[in-house]
């Protein structure tokens, strides 16, 4: 019984050292335990990466003008790949102190991270916010290469396995090179190169640490933090990267403040996003053109013609802000050449605060620049610009158009019926040869909408776009040949320029002689001396036509000269009323500020159809003295050109 040990006592207690020992080897055989079965159940299925320069992207389009200048670039747009080691230490110093200040040290994940955002996760859970993960640099490495964005558990359990993955099979540099290489900056660039040149016209190379700081901060959300589209939001998430590389010991402070005070200059032409509401147009047409999902990078060669693009937005915002005291708040302005080729389109004045395309998907009512259909089917059934018409009360059923200045002109020819955009006579007219007859010709000049027969569709109680517009004056400017309008002339591989899709114009007669030269002379009145002289270019052969709704709530001006049309139109999006703004007003100078740019670039030709007026003859008296001015006066009122001296019939009448 000696050795028997005494009551209450059993193995010898573990020394504090000992029992840190054991929960250790305990936790880690469970911590193993865990990780294996974590492994086997997320990691069957995931893709291979053995290489990350062949992880799969979505392919990129790149959009260029005519000339062949870079309008845009659509998906995945891959810059060059540039090398760590040729970065300012500051670049790669910014991404971790904000993204990732353990990079270094973990194994491709943070536990304490993951806590963190669990913890988010829970108090905000139901309050529809996005789930956080707590993501490392190679964390969102693998999920920019190999996964999608669904914002689940099981696709997050993916993410840690590949993260893993990747840190035993490749370096920190290398992780770090591609990700800076590969993750998405917004305005389509992915990568830094990209990126630095998209917004600061520069070489990463180059970057200062005020840029870098910018870049980095756009992580956080690509469209809120973008330097074009957001400025505000990305100074200040800037700053905030400032101040986390001071925390992570990168800068100082001075270094901090000299980087505050140092301004930052963004590339001008992204913040305009120019041509931007014409990439969309044509994107949405690409796929259906190629027959089926881009699996290698495209490159779209389109109609457009950048510098008359400019000219075009610079003089709608322009020509809005002028008009705002009016109640303008948006516009949109297309070119056609003869041929259907979009030269020119502007969707609104501003994409980056909406991106609603007025140029094509706005159906507004023509007002009177659908007038011109009317006389063109008058003049097809045998009525000439010399006609003798009416301008008095009429009735068309229980309905009674009313011109706009309340009176009446009597006995008037049909040209100057045109001129001065006189209702009676259009509403007259057809009801006389047919309001079906009217939409006919229509839909053969190029109007796709549906058209209502009731009376007043004469005065343009039709809903159409610009665009059509546009393309329905087409025939009036190349001769009377129907052209559909077109953005994209061809679509190749950007790999080995494999042509799949180009375009083969096509040409539609749709207006006869002597209708067309007709029509053209009574259109060319507008400019001269009705509704439409605000348009006026000196030294041109210009015609067109004015258009203005009912209360005012949208104005036209369509207008062209030999083989190139434009369309503007002003108005609300919410077609409220405007203050009396016809088209013989903004809309016309709109179209004249653009077209006094846009016509000395342009091959310039007289109107095809009949040849312009001959200019008045300077007569001298017996002393020599001019007398054209006063010759070319009496003719005209003989004429009865009574419009030129008559200033009532300068506003243009709404529907």
């Amino acid at each position: 019984m000696a050795n028997a040990q005494p009551p209450g006592r059993g193995r010898p207690k573990r020394t504090p050292l000992q029992g840190l020992i054991y929960w250790m080897l305990v936790l880690a055989v469970w911590g193993v335990t865990f990780m294996v079965a974590f492994f086997a159940v997320f990691a069957p299925g995931l893709p291979d990466i053995s290489s990350l320069d062949e992880a799969k992207r979505a392919p990129s389009i790149s959009y260029l003008d005519r000339s062949g200048a870079l309008l845009s670039v659509r998906g995945s747009q891959a810059a060059p790949a540039v090398s760590l080691d040729k970065l300012p230490k500051h670049v790669p110093q910014a991404f971790i102190a904000v993204e990732d200040r353990w990079f270094y040290w973990h194994p491709g994940f943070n536990p304490w991270g993951i806590a963190r955002s669990q913890i988010y996760n829970m108090q905000h859970r139901g309050e529809g916010r996005p789930l956080r993960g707590g993501s490392t640099i190679t964390q969102q490495l693998a999920r920019n290469l190999f996964l999608d964005t669904t914002q689940t558990y099981r696709r997050k359990a993916q993410e840690l396995v590949l993260a893993v993955k990747l840190e035993v099979q490749y370096s920190k540099k290398q992780i770090l090179e591609t990700y800076l290489n590969r993750v998405y900056f917004g305005g389509g660039a992915y990568g830094i190169e990209a990126a630095s040149q998209r917004y600061f016209s520069k070489p990463a190379s180059q970057l200062t640490l005020g840029e870098s700081a910018m870049l980095a901060g756009i992580m956080k959300g690509p469209s809120r933090y973008s330097p074009a589209a957001s400025t505000k939001n990305a100074a200040e998430r800037a700053n905030i990267v400032l101040y986390a590389m001071v925390d992570a010991g990168f800068i100082t402070e001075a270094q901090r403040a000299e980087a505050v005070r140092t301004p930052v200059r963004v590339n001008s032409t992204l913040a305009n996003q120019r041509a931007q509401y014409f990439v969309d147009w044509v994107d949405d047409q690409v796929r259906v053109l190629v027959g089926e999902e881009p699996t290698e990078d495209l490159v779209v060669e389109t109609t457009l013609d950048l510098p008359l693009q400019a000219s075009a937005e610079q003089a709608l915002t322009r020509g809005v802000a002028a008009a705002k005291g009016q109640g303008v708040e948006q516009g949109a302005l297309v070119s056609l050449d003869g041929e259907g080729r979009v030269r020119a389109y502007v969707g609104g004045t501003g994409y980056l605060q909406s991106q609603f395309d007025r140029a094509a998907m706005a159906k507004r009512q023509a007002g009177s620049a659908f007038k011109p259909f009317v006389y063109l089917t008058a003049l097809q059934a045998g009525y000439t610009p010399f006609t003798a018409v009416v301008d008095q009360p009429i009735k068309i059923g229980n309905w009674e158009p009313r011109n706009y200045t309340g009176e009446y002109l009597g006995e008037i020819e049909l040209r100057t019926a045109m001129a001065q955009s006189v209702n009676t006579v259009a509403a007259d007219l057809a009801s006389k040869v047919g309001t079906s007859n009217v939409a006919a010709t229509a839909h053969r000049m190029g109007i796709t909408s549906p058209i209502q027969l009731d009376p007043s569709m004469a005065l343009g109680a039709v809903e159409v776009s610009p665009l059509e517009m546009a393309q329905a004056y087409v025939p009036f400017s190349n001769g009377g040949s129907a052209a559909k309008a077109y953005g994209i002339e061809r679509i190749r591989t950007a790999r080995g320029g494999r042509v799949l899709y180009e375009y083969r114009p096509t040409r539609t007669p749709v207006i006869g002689q002597p209708a067309l030269s007709e029509i053209v002379s009574m259109m060319r009145g507008v400019v001269t001396s009705g509704t439409g002289t605000r348009a006026n270019v000196p030294g041109y052969d210009l015609a067109g036509k004015t258009g203005t709704t009912s209360d005012y709530r949208d104005a036209w001006f369509v207008g062209y000269t030999g083989g190139f049309v434009t369309t503007v139109w002003v108005g609300k999006d919410n077609n409220k009323p405007m203050s009396r703004v016809t088209g013989g007003g903004a809309p016309a100078g709109i179209w004249r500020d653009y077209m006094t740019a846009a016509l000395p670039r342009l091959k310039v030709q007289p109107i095809p159809g009949g040849q312009p007026p001959p200019p008045p003859i300077e007569e001298t008296d017996e002393d020599g003295n001019p007398i054209g001015k006063i010759i070319e006066g009496v003719t005209d009122f003989f004429r009865g050109d009574r419009e030129k001296t008559d200033p009532r019939r300068k506003e243009e009448p709404p529907y």
